[in-house]
């Protein structure tokens, strides 16, 4: 869910003004971004769900400190924590609340993968709704949550641009606008047909 991701994000820069939209967009991959050199150091790993190729939705993620309930917490805490210092506290606490969302979002499309704490511990349950049994739903809740961002994201830039005044600040506004929404827009396509 990549793509739906960064959806989500579009959308609270469409609400959050203040809050500067690569921290948004890094904020919503966080725990993918730190699940990447624990897949290289062989501590989490994904593989392909027997008998695909591994393709849009058919992996097995077995990230059990990134995306254990608790792991995605305390990375969320830590993160918003770190990004109060410069931006302060409601910047800090959106993107907190930013990066946990990415295990939200990720429950409801993983199969039951996702541990309720780090490293498995307790063996308790693995968490997912699996949606990803389903791509074609999959990809339709995707491109809606990329569709919704963009145009949050767009009418934002719209009612700032409106209010700067100038008439280049405004087209400046609405050209960043229609660049992020067609960026993420493609992403979406790249992610789920490639």
């Amino acid at each position: 869910m990549i793509a739906g991701h960064y959806g989500l994000a579009a959308a609270v820069k469409g609400k959050e003004i203040r809050t500067p939209l690569w921290a948004l967009m890094l904020a919503t991959v966080w725990l993918d971004v730190l699940f990447v050199p624990l897949v290289l150091a062989g501590v989490e790993s994904i593989a392909p769900v027997p008998g695909t190729n591994g393709g849009y939705g058919q992996v097995i993620i077995h990230a059990d400190y990134t995306h254990s309930l608790v792991g995605a917490l305390v990375l969320a805490i830590v993160f918003g924590a770190v990004a109060a210092i410069p931006w302060g506290r409601r910047v800090g606490t959106v993107l907190g609340a930013v990066v946990f969302s990415h295990w939200l979002l990720d429950l409801v499309v993983h199969r039951a993968d996702m541990p309720l704490l780090p490293g498995d511990l307790g063996n308790f349950p693995r968490l997912g709704f699996g949606l990803w049994r389903l791509p074609a739903a999959a990809a339709i809740v995707e491109l809606a949550l990329v569709a919704i961002g963009a145009w949050l994201y767009l009418r934002a830039a719209s009612s700032v641009a409106a209010a700067s005044g100038p008439i280049g600040a405004r087209r400046a506004a609405l050209l960043a606008g229609t660049i992020l929404a067609a960026g993420v827009f493609t992403l979406a396509v790249d992610v789920l047909i490639g």
